[in-house]
């Protein structure tokens, strides 16, 4: 199944990440990965509460790293892999001046 994920950092800087179901990380791998990217880059929690929803690291993590980062194919297509796999969504818009996700 092919998947699509849209980032959206601003007019004219919009990125269309494409996966297919075979490159998809699975569940952990997904979370694992999105951990270790909110980690490494000194990512904030959301939430007064401290609590890390798997959507807020999604876009936390596009925020930290901007669109530079995602201009690196095997950059975006980790963070393409590594969101549908925690999602399990087929559509995902991440609109990061807007702090929204949808689906």
């Amino acid at each position: 199944m092919r998947s699509e994920i849209k980032l959206v950092f601003g007019p004219g800087e919009e990125f269309d990440l494409v996966v297919d179901g075979s490159e998809v990380l699975d569940f952990e791998a997904a979370r694992r990965w999105l951990d270790e990217q909110f980690v490494k880059n000194e990512c904030e929690p959301m939430r007064g509460s401290g609590k890390v929803l798997i959507a807020d690291k999604v876009l936390a993590v596009a925020a930290a790293v901007g669109p530079a980062a995602f201009r690196d194919p095997a950059f975006a297509l980790d963070f393409a892999r590594a969101t549908r796999g925690a999602l399990a969504k087929a559509l995902v818009r991440v609109d990061v001046p807007k702090q929204s996700l949808s689906y």
